[in-house]
């Protein structure tokens, strides 16, 4: 039995705007449409069709995904498209906890003056993976770089110092930057992969503990920058961070430790 658009909508819950974008984007097709109207009619047999679109759609389900599960060739198919999209709801929930967590420490802490160290790093030797990354991208690519320049390390080299990266100022103000990841050896290390010798330039910096998950880490920026700015100390250069304790350390995401570096005029004397 056929039913009209508005009967349709009413059955399932759908909004005629919605089941006629279905129909253009061919997620879910009238029985028949009236070639002198235009209107559209739908048989009764697909209202279950149409309550599974909308029951996946409220949970956020992009339509390609829907008309992937609306497709699946067997029960096993139309199961792993579904399992994989709560597996992102999973890791989207997950995310958000850990935001409304940073967020509820930061309305709750209190102002307290900042410690901040000022330190004269000598010229280093490292080695090194530059590249242009998205901020939106710098979580896995930095942990793909460290993978890579890890095992670059563990062909032969002596480390001499914890991992580290610089962020260039582009990365901030556009969102899109460069980034280095290095990790500080002894000696020259090999061209290998991206991997190549890099060596980290003398200079000064005002350096800030963080303390806890690196998703905070902005507050650490925030309270240096401060000082910095302040007291007009400040100079064009990369912010270099050390990892002092990461989650190759430990999972435990409160025992993480970086060194915020910022670089500043030098306020010691050359040698």
């Amino acid at each position: 039995m056929q039913v009209s658009i508005g009967d349709f909508s009413r059955m399932t819950y759908l909004s005629v705007k919605a089941l006629r974008h279905y129909h253009d984007i061919g997620l879910l097709e009238p029985a028949d449409i009236d070639p002198f109207t235009g209107y559209r009619r739908y048989r009764t047999t697909q209202v279950p069709s149409a309550q599974v679109i909308r029951r996946l759609r409220e949970l956020g389900m992009p339509l390609h995904d829907v008309k992937a599960v609306l497709n699946a060739p067997d029960v096993a198919a139309r199961n792993a498209a579904i399992t994989a999209h709560l597996q992102r709801m999973e890791r989207q929930l997950e995310q958000t906890q850990a935001v409304v967590a940073s967020l509820r420490v930061l309305l709750e802490t209190t102002d307290t003056p900042a410690l901040v160290e000022y330190r004269s790093i000598p010229a280093t030797p490292a080695v090194a993976i530059r590249a242009r990354v998205s901020m939106s991208d710098l979580d896995a690519w930095s942990a793909a770089a460290f993978d890579e320049l890890h095992g670059v390390v563990a062909s032969g080299m002596h480390r001499a110092g914890p991992d580290g990266a610089l962020y260039y100022n582009e990365l901030f103000e556009a969102e899109v930057g460069d980034v280095t990841a290095f990790v500080p050896v002894l000696g020259a290390p090999p061209v290998t992969g991206r991997a190549r010798p890099l060596e980290l330039a003398a200079a000064e910096f005002a350096v800030m503990m963080h303390r806890g998950p690196y998703r905070d880490l902005d507050r650490t920026y925030g309270a240096l920058g401060t000082v910095v700015t302040e007291r007009a100390l400040g100079v064009d250069g990369p912010i270099r961070e050390h990892f002092l304790v990461s989650a190759d350390d430990t999972p435990d995401d409160t025992a993480h430790r970086a060194e915020v570096c910022w670089p500043i005029f030098r306020t010691t004397a050359r040698t």
